[in-house]
């Protein structure tokens, strides 16, 4: 059994019997639980108190799973979130993914392999919060954050998440060269590209609306068509 330091898990399903098992694996690998049946118990549970990691179902009784994660990244853009759906439905995933979530697993699912994906999670998050981290960066006028998770353009912030900033970072490293969707879909969310996801292009559109003067006339993040998009710094 690996040491998980005592990280906490917040558990957010409807279904006793599933919930049960999660707790039970969870706490034989050291994790502390908690346990929320409703979306909107899940938030409160967050407003008392901090949690390590989110486990948290689609199907709840009130709020769904995806509105629950949209409300948490208004307020944490950090804490790892792992989506669990009994829908194998591509456009399911990817509307978590775009809701914010950082990882989902299709029941039914495998215990040791929802383990380790927590735990990549929170390695990922670990390596993100512990310095040195990388430099600030600037493209135009806007000065990209990666530590704070912050564009700056004069003295206006715009807050960042997680992975805006991973994106901005990997198109700057390959600024002037054409990036295909497929290849930031593997590198920046670390899933299995495919032809329909939206998922970059939708957040593409966000950070136009944070970066660009214009983002109807973007100056930075261009469109390579028939293969992704290209960063001019």
């Amino acid at each position: 059994m690996e040491s998980s330091d005592a990280r906490t898990i917040l558990v957010v399903e409807d279904d006793p019997v599933v919930a049960l098992g999660l707790e039970d694996a969870l706490g034989f690998e050291g994790f502390e639980v908690i346990h929320a049946a409703t979306g909107r118990a899940a938030l409160a549970c967050l407003e008392r108190g901090h949690a390590d990691c989110i486990l948290l179902d689609v199907m709840l009784p009130d709020l769904n799973g995806y509105q629950v994660c949209e409300q948490v990244r208004r307020t944490d853009t950090e804490v790892p979130i792992l989506m669990l759906t009994a829908r194998a439905q591509e456009v399911d995933k990817i509307r978590g993914l775009d809701a914010g979530a950082d990882d989902y697993v299709t029941k039914p699912f495998a215990l040791g392999e929802l383990i380790a994906r927590i735990r990549a999670l929170l390695r990922r998050r670990d390596r993100t919060t512990r310095p040195p981290a990388a430099a600030p960066f600037r493209v135009g006028e806007c000065v990209i954050d990666p530590q704070a998770q912050t564009l700056t353009r004069g003295r206006h912030e715009e807050p960042l998440s997680y992975q805006e900033v991973e994106l901005l970072k990997y198109l700057y490293a390959h600024a002037g060269e054409p990036v295909s969707r497929e290849e930031l879909l593997e590198n920046v969310w670390g899933v299995a590209p495919t032809q329909t996801s939206r998922t970059v292009d939708n957040f593409i559109v966000k950070l136009r609306k944070k970066l660009e003067d214009r983002p109807d006339k973007p100056r930075h993040i261009l469109t390579a068509y028939g293969v992704g998009y290209k960063l001019v710094i």
